[in-house]
């Protein structure tokens, strides 16, 4: 029911899970440990349960989430869902993570009809990752029809230095963790994508060590 005024209030942004989310598989990526800050357990139980399934571990702080990296990383099948499902924008970042794992993981994409198109340059990268119109896991709304909408990842695979063009913003994100692993300097166009959804990201990325400049 609609009111004549509106009155002033104080209002407090809920964290981004999915940049927390985006950090996390960048850490455990790359054999790392990370604390972010403000990032809610309640917000991201499905994510959680799947780190811990891969063989990564996670710790529930008082401000925050820590992420770290454990051992060998195992393979895994993921669908994604709406809340409170695997969201779809977790699924780029952890593409790149299950490149690392040893053995084949799937990733079977349900909400979107089209969202594999970045695997292309991974591959240019020396991802070993195909897809396939099938439905990996439970017949969704595209089965049969021609979307690629699975994909097969063969891991543990080495990634090297490439120059690549960024297509979305998680795909951005994504990539910038496939140069941090990679061999080589990489370089990366279309960073005004990663800019729309990560603030400051070269500033935080330099903060945990990475080498990373804007040309």
């Amino acid at each position: 029911t609609g009111v004549d005024k509106l009155c002033s209030a104080e209002h407090r942004v809920i964290p981004d899970r999915l940049e927390a989310a985006s950090f996390a598989c960048a850490a455990i990526a790359s054999k790392g440990d990370v604390t972010i800050h403000d990032a809610r357990h309640a917000d991201m139980i499905t994510f959680l349960n799947t780190i811990r399934l891969i063989g990564a571990e996670y710790e529930v702080l008082k401000d925050g989430i820590r992420f770290y990296y454990k051992g060998d990383l195992k393979p895994i099948s993921i669908e994604t869902d709406v809340h409170p499902g695997f969201m779809t924008d977790w699924q780029p970042p952890m593409t790149i993570l299950l490149t690392q794992a040893n053995g084949i993981s799937t990733l079977h994409e349900t909400v979107y009809e089209n969202r594999f198109g970045y695997i292309k340059e991974l591959n240019k990268m020396g991802a070993a990752i195909e897809l396939t119109n099938d439905c990996l896991g439970t017949p969704c709304r595209f089965n049969g029809t021609n979307y690629y909408h699975s994909a097969v990842i063969k891991g543990k695979t080495p990634l090297h230095s490439a120059e690549i063009n960024v297509p979305d913003i998680r795909a951005g994100f994504s990539y910038l963790v496939a140069a941090i692993l990679a061999k080589g300097e990489t370089l990366v166009h279309g960073i005004h994508y990663i800019d729309r959804g990560y603030e400051n990201i070269d500033k935080k990325l330099r903060k945990l060590g990475v080498k990373i400049r804007r040309v």
